[in-house]
This record gives structure tokens, sequence and C-alpha cells, in this order.
């Protein structure tokens, strides 16, 4: 089970992080995503996160702002997003795969288990 928060009503330029805790096996077996949609679009892959941490992957809107971390102690995986953006408004998913290796995914269809999202709104 996936939990998200941090999500809230911030103005452009500032910064949020986001939190997922995971229940149930233990964190270190998946690999992590981050995802957010908005009302009519599809759910968009923003950033992703091999099981160890050791290696990371962004969509090309978020590269250089936003930075994908893991406690695995915690069971818990983070999106630090910095100089937000009216863009950036949606919904944050987290998503997490039963992995092995330290392979990444950007599908939606490559995960198995989602987080109930969390609202993200950025004012300009």
């Amino acid at each position: 089970q996936l939990q998200a928060c941090g999500g809230g009503l911030v103005q452009a330029g500032e910064s949020l992080r986001l939190s997922c805790a995971a229940s149930g096996r233990p964190s270190s077996d998946y690999a992590m995503g981050w995802f957010r949609q908005v009302p009519g679009k599809e759910r968009e892959f923003v950033a992703a996160i091999s099981w160890s941490g050791g290696t990371t992957y962004y969509a090309d809107s978020v590269k250089g702002r936003f930075t994908i971390s893991r406690d695995n102690a915690k069971n818990t995986v983070y999106l630090q997003m910095n100089t937000l953006r009216p863009e950036d408004t949606g919904v944050y998913y987290c998503a997490a795969r039963a992995e092995g290796s330290s392979r990444m995914y950007i599908q939606t269809y490559n995960y198995n288990y989602w987080g109930q999202g969390t609202q993200v709104t950025v004012s300009s």
C-alpha cells in the first residue's frame, strides 16, 4: 500500500516536497515512480528511481527542478519540487513495481501499485 502526501497550494517559484510511504513489503524491493495528472489528460511520467536509489530519471519538463530520492530504511520515496510553475499543477501519484534489478520505468502500465494521489496547485 502506498500513501502519498505533501501536496498543497503554492505560488510560482516556490517549493514543495512530496512523500510516498510504503507499507507491507520493504520498499527496497520496488522500483518507484512519480506521475501527475490533470483533468482531461492522461497520467504523465514525472520521475523514476531504481530500488537502490542509485539511478534516477526525469521527464524533460521537470529536469533540473525536481529531485526524486528514497530512504529505504523508512520505506519512503520523496519528490522535491523546486521553482514550481503553474503547469506543474495536477494530482501527483506515486507508483511501485516489484523489481529485483536496477531498472526504472516511465510508463504507467509498468507499475503494479499506486498511491491515492496528492493535489499540487501552483498559482501564477
